[in-house]
């Protein structure tokens, strides 16, 4: 499940000529939600890739990755619904996200021990780029309302998190598995696209009204389109 249009100035300037050419079809308050939700998720992508990078540096471990990840979980389940309308909310995405830059350290290291590992890496980061891109660039320009996909999309992750955790228990007894979860990431890699443009709509149809909120939406399709994209490419190299 991550992410990196970590270039942050340069994704604020994409969000914004993208936010600004759609702006005349927006209800200002959409568009003001619009504009301030891809200030926030640049930052936060910054900050989660300095995050992920000084845990490469330390060089942490799969079980503090796994206790980064859990707090990550906990905050924006416990804490964040009920900071998100005030100030502190943007503290808490920001440690949401950090948590989460951090738990991929270990993951980051495995895919660059690999002899193809810059190249993987750097394909999954502009897989994830394209997609999200694409796909919020789609929904600004033609401002198609994809709310009828939520349930569906509902329905496909909780059948996605039951096969993940199935898997899982699979392994653990010797059963291999690695088709079986190629079909997973594959699957979160459709999921995490359509989520990209449920959420986008959401917001440029006034469906989501916190920008806090929208951010952490859009920030989870990034860094689990990211990581998906990272497992198949990974395991489809010639290495």
């Amino acid at each position: 499940m991550e992410d990196r249009r970590f270039n942050g100035q340069q994704n604020q300037g994409v969000y914004a000529a993208s936010a600004s050419h759609a702006g005349a079809g927006i209800q200002a308050d959409a568009m003001k939600v619009l504009r301030n939700t891809y200030s926030l998720l640049a930052m936060t992508l910054a900050f989660s890739a300095i995050m992920a990078g000084v845990s490469m540096a330390v060089g942490l471990g799969r079980g503090a990755s796994l206790i980064c990840s859990l707090g990550a979980l906990a905050l924006v389940w416990l804490v964040l619904p009920r900071t998100a309308n005030s100030s502190a909310g943007i503290g808490v995405v920001f440690a949401f996200t950090g948590l989460l830059g951090l738990s991929l350290g270990p993951l980051l290291l495995h895919y660059l021990a690999m002899p193809n590992g810059g190249s993987i890496v750097m394909q999954a980061l502009g897989g994830t780029a394209a997609v999200f891109f694409a796909l919020s660039g789609y929904v600004l320009t033609t401002r198609k309302d994809f709310s009828f996909m939520g349930g569906f999309l509902f329905a496909g992750l909780i059948v996605v998190l039951v096969a993940a955790l199935g898997a899982v228990v699979a392994g653990m007894f010797g059963v291999e598995v690695s088709a079986f979860s190629l079909a997973i990431s594959a699957a979160i890699v459709m999921l995490m696209s359509g989520f990209i443009l449920f959420d986008t709509s959401r917001i440029i149809n006034g469906g989501e009204t916190n920008y806090i909120m929208a951010t952490t939406a859009l920030y989870l399709n990034i860094y689990n389109l990211f990581t998906s994209l990272l497992h198949l490419i990974g395991a489809f190299s010639d290495d």
